[in-house]
């Protein structure tokens, strides 16, 4: 199946623009500007929204506005409307248990604590969707003295900003691949990049 609606996550305002928990936002920014599409308020949706073409399929391209524990209202209600079923959608979001540079693709799972793909999961009726996993590390695991919650709310280090760039700018090289619905070959390429 390819996919018809990329979903980054963030939460909106100048306040988090910087913010790590804003990964999946950058993503699809850069997207939309790569592709030529212009993300635009859609009240309906209560989100920012696009409609592109990647690899000769049309794709929606989706940042809720409702903060990240309320992502799922945006991404339930625009699937609901256009016939998306939950396998055509790919979700793009902050991941701590990959560190800054890495990025992985997968499909299902638990949200493993991530309150964005929790309500997501709710809205859709399932894990089975696609998920862009942009690392950007862990406060233990960078050595950092700050509570979770703390840490995904402020902005990288200059050297973990450089590294979650790179991993957006390789998970747009295979983004025709996946939006084909070339997994196998989207996920080997980013794997091994």
């Amino acid at each position: 199946m390819p996919i018809r609606l990329i979903v980054g996550l963030g939460n909106p305002g100048a306040e988090y623009e910087q913010t790590r928990h804003n990964a999946g936002f950058w993503l699809v920014d850069n997207l939309a500007n790569s592709s030529g599409a212009r993300l635009n308020r859609e009240t309906k949706y209560n989100a920012l929204m696009a409609k592109t073409s990647i690899a000769g399929q049309e794709v929606y391209l989706l940042e809720p506005q409702t903060y990240m524990n309320r992502s799922g209202q945006s991404v339930g209600a625009l699937s609901r409307f256009f016939k998306i079923n939950p396998d055509e959608v790919l979700v793009v979001h902050d991941e701590l248990d990959l560190m800054p540079g890495i990025a992985r693709l997968k499909k299902g799972g638990s949200a493993g604590g991530h309150n964005g793909l929790k309500d997501i999961t709710a809205a859709l009726g399932t894990h089975d969707y696609w998920r862009l996993r942009l690392g950007i590390g862990h406060p233990r695991t960078l050595s950092l003295q700050q509570q979770v919650a703390d840490f995904v709310l402020h902005r990288p280090r200059r050297e973990d900003q450089d590294l979650i760039e790179q991993a957006i700018d390789k998970s747009l090289l295979v983004m025709p691949a996946i939006v084909e619905g070339k997994f196998e070959a989207a996920t080997m390429k980013l794997h091994t990049a």
